[in-house]
């Protein structure tokens, strides 16, 4: 029989109200039973809420180097479970094993870099045009913040929200994503074993329906920060902004890489293929369109399809290169794209197909020529391992074509010319643009955020930036 796990609410482990429970599946084998986790209700969310603003003062009034070292103990106690939480990553989330240990080592480096990042918050000291005047500004904690983490990093994510909310001493009421909710219950627990005072931070499991939109709405909380995907971000920010709270919003990509005619073509297959279908493709800045100039197209095209033919597919926890989707759902989403790009007129060059791997929701990665930049494989996100090569005859149309979608996450051109590299970096409209990289993969320490319709546009998250989010700046006069 599974386990069932609790709510943490007010330092305790707390059963929801309701007294029902979903369940938590392996992807990669359906009879593996994850876990019992709490279907919450809004009267757990609220109950999440209110113990974050009762504790706002007491975690506020806290030095900030001492806030600092439990967030560092709390590192130290994520790398001490690092192999259980990469375990349990993969068996929850369908990673591969690689995948995953990365995944927990930046939730790791997350808390180790805010640990330390805590004992600068402050503010800066400027001149007065007054004699006998000092003049600074202070930053103060925002409050209370209402954090909704998605499924496809379930550490990683929720580790960057939460780390910078717990260094400028916010207090938090965390939903995690259904699907994945374990190692983000045991990112809590490396928390409350660090010494976090209680109500500090607070987790609900269950519906975005009911905690989800609690947390956007309530009135105790004063900031909002979503990661997921561009119709319920859409919807979490319109409930935010109408009570006035601070929101930030990162949604969907439908990320580029753009190869010139000067690229080596080996180079420009591995940075699109890994990028295309590392994670199944499940990343919000994962490449789904190669744009690639017409001198190199064949090659191309010829190079990409053995790379996606090579992958080994199945289970994470069996040393496979690529896992599976995380839900049926997820899968049936794909297989749908697969039928939209054949029908549209693009060419399915190989994949797009169920593999039977196990009891899983596997697919092989999926690689179309002949696409359209019109077509909706080259416009909608698939959040699936497919990649759309399109044709281009000049870096003037490759950006064109780059730039004509709705979204703007993360953009990568792949090129010896200097003169293109940098005019691309000028030109590309994304948030995060790279030259001669893959489209995933972010420093930590430098602020990650999205363009058009793939963010909020308002707060950046990570380094500096994502303190930022936390913080309201005070002016202070002192005439002495």
């Amino acid at each position: 029989m599974s386990e069932t796990y609790h709510n943490y609410v007010d330092g305790e482990w707390v059963e929801s109200e309701t007294g029902e429970t979903f369940e938590n599946r392996n992807p990669a084998d359906r009879s593996d039973v994850i876990g019992e986790f709490q279907q919450s209700s809004e009267a757990d969310a609220e109950a999440a809420v209110e113990a974050a603003a009762a504790a706002t003062d007491e975690w506020a009034n806290t030095p900030g180097p001492e806030r600092g070292a439990i967030l560092r103990e709390a590192s130290k106690n994520l790398e001490a479970r690092k192999d259980e939480l990469t375990e349990t990553l993969v068996r929850e989330e369908g990673k591969a094993r690689p995948e995953a240990a990365g995944e927990v080592q930046r939730a790791i480096d997350i808390f180790s870099y805010y640990g330390a990042k805590a004992s600068d918050i402050g503010g800066d000291v400027k001149s007065s045009s007054s004699q006998d005047t000092t003049l600074y500004t202070k930053n103060e904690p925002i409050g209370v913040a209402g954090l909704i983490t998605p499924w496809n990093y379930p550490i990683a994510i929720p580790a960057w929200k939460i780390a910078p909310a717990l260094a400028t001493g916010t207090t938090i009421a965390f939903k995690p994503a259904s699907l994945a909710p374990n190692v983000a219950r045991k990112l809590v627990e490396c928390l409350d074993e660090a010494g976090l005072p209680d109500g500090a931070l607070n987790f609900v499991t269950g519906p975005g329906s009911s905690v989800g939109a609690t947390l956007s709405t309530h009135e105790e909380v004063d900031a909002v920060s979503f990661t997921g995907s561009s119709a319920v971000g859409e919807t979490v920010g319109d409930q935010a902004n109408e009570t006035g709270k601070r929101v930030q919003l990162e949604m969907g990509g439908k990320n580029p890489v753009v190869v010139m005619d000067s690229a080596d073509v080996d180079e420009a297959v591995d940075i699109a293929a890994s990028g295309a279908f590392g994670v199944t493709g499940q990343a919000c800045t994962a490449c789904s369109r190669a744009i690639v100039h017409e001198d190199l197209y064949d090659e191309f095209v010829e190079g990409v399809v053995e790379a996606a033919e090579s992958i080994d597919i199945g289970p994470g926890l069996d040393g496979a290169d690529m896992g599976p989707h995380v839900s049926e759902s997820e899968l049936d989403g794909t297989l749908e794209y697969i039928d939209i790009g054949s029908n549209e007129g693009a060419t399915l060059e190989t994949g797009g197909e169920e593999v039977d791997a196990g009891d899983g929701f596997f697919v092989s990665p999926a690689v179309f020529s002949d696409v359209e930049p019109d077509m909706r494989i080259a416009q909608e996100e698939i959040f699936g391992p497919v990649l759309s090569v399109i044709p281009v005859s000049s870096y003037d149309e490759a950006l064109e074509v780059s730039n004509g979608v709705r979204y703007g996450l993360s953009a990568s051109i792949v090129t010896q010319d200097l003169s293109e590299a940098h005019n691309f970096v000028e030109d590309s409209e994304s948030g995060v643009v790279k030259v001669n990289e893959k489209t995933t993969g972010l420093e930590l320490h430098v602020p990650f955020g999205g363009m058009k319709d793939s963010s909020s546009e308002t707060y950046r998250e990570q380094g500096d930036a994502g303190l930022d989010f936390y913080t309201l700046s005070k002016t202070v006069y002192l005439n002495y």
